[in-house]
């Protein structure tokens, strides 16, 4: 039986293949699991923006030029020569863009296992992490479409929120209220972040987005305030703010240096913009700093235990999933993407950044059922 994989240019984005190989045999230690869905966002272009500085690439290698983004799903073993993993579990973690893959099952637990192949044996344990369906706390059935599109970016909107409040806002929140200026604030990351901040006292979240979502950020109720990029001057030169980039627009970074003189710190998370990403140097005032989220999950743990860290990730996310899927009023509606074509299709539309913020895409290689 062959595999399918959906490749990208590491040197252009928009050019693309669906990449068919003969599945490799086992070998010991090793199984099979077939990629049931996973999500796709903006934090998975973010990833192939980054690929080489952060090594996402490395992940699941491919030769030529190409390589496989790495996205979070589900999966079902196919097959397995591991003793501690059984044929017919499902986890949830760290896949690639294909119909299946072959993992070396290390460290296994009765919650899941590390993959402990070598080439991802440098990578952090957070993307090398599978957990068993059954065993994790994260997860319900019902709610499996937004754990896959939300756990890992609201983990990161977590853990930007507790690092700036670590930090005491680097010295914004002692000249109250401190602005909190969130860029791309209709990406998923960014809303996730401003719902936790939007909880803290003596702070305003200001969000940043184009005129085409200023109705759709407003109307999630986590911003005290949302503008466009056109309207950043109705923030006061002189505001004491702190600069959280979603976005990685080099020049609205370079706006927003200029602007502000009491600017206490600019965070680099993301590259929604894909096409306007750019260095940061030359800059006035702090130096944009990259946010490296698994830097954060260390410290906590080494601060709190790895079960007080979890125990207050889960209430959290538990109170995030419950107002994201609101009947009376939604955040996201999931559509579902199934089959090669229709694959490359939802990728092509999220590179571009036409999609509706509203609509969260889960994928699958699989062709869909007839009928």
């Amino acid at each position: 039986m062959n595999a399918i994989d959906f490749l990208v240019r590491k040197d252009q984005f928009t050019i693309t293949e669906l990449r068919e190989t003969p599945a490799p045999a086992l070998e010991d230690g090793q199984v099979r699991l077939g990629v049931d869905k996973f999500a796709l966002t903006a934090n998975n272009i973010t990833y192939a923006a980054f690929g080489e500085a952060m090594s996402y690439w490395n992940f699941y290698p491919a030769a030529d030029g190409w390589g496989r983004i790495p996205v979070w799903g589900f999966g079902t073993v196919l097959e397995s020569r591991a003793p501690s993993v059984a044929a017919g579990e499902k986890f949830y973690g760290y896949y690639p863009m294909s119909s299946e893959v072959v993992l070396q099952p290390a460290r296994s637990s009765a919650t899941g296992f590390l993959d402990g192949a070598e080439h991802r044996a440098a990578l952090h344990p957070v993307y090398n992490s599978y957990v068993r369906c059954n065993a994790d706390p994260f997860y319900t059935a019902p709610t499996e479409d937004l754990q896959a599109l939300l756990r890992p970016l609201f983990m990161t909107s977590w853990l930007i929120d507790d690092f700036l409040t670590d930090n005491q806002f680097f010295g914004a929140a002692a000249e109250a209220p401190a602005t909190l200026l969130l860029s791309s604030a209709s990406s998923k990351t960014a809303y996730g972040t401003a719902f936790q901040l939007a909880q803290r006292a003596g702070i305003e979240v200001v969000g940043l987005t184009s005129a085409a979502n200023l109705e759709f950020c407003r109307s999630l109720g986590c911003y005290h305030r949302v503008l466009s990029y056109e309207q950043l001057d109705l923030v006061p030169a002189d505001a004491a703010c702190v600069y959280v980039d979603f976005a990685g627009n080099a020049g609205l970074r370079r706006r927003i240096h200029e602007r502000f003189a009491n600017l206490k710190y600019s965070s680099s998370i993301g590259g929604t913009h894909v096409e306007q990403l750019g260095g940061a140097k030359d800059l006035p005032g702090p130096r944009a700093t990259l946010f490296f989220a698994p830097a954060q999950i260390k410290k906590r743990s080494a601060e709190w235990g790895a079960d007080v860290l979890g125990r207050r990730l889960l209430a959290a996310w538990q109170d995030f999933v419950a107002r994201v899927g609101d009947p009376a009023a939604p955040w996201l509606a999931v559509r579902q993407h199934a089959g090669p074509h229709a694959v490359q299709a939802a990728y092509l539309e999220v590179l571009g950044g036409r999609g509706d913020p509203r609509l969260g895409h889960m994928l699958s290689l699989a062709e869909p059922a007839p009928g």
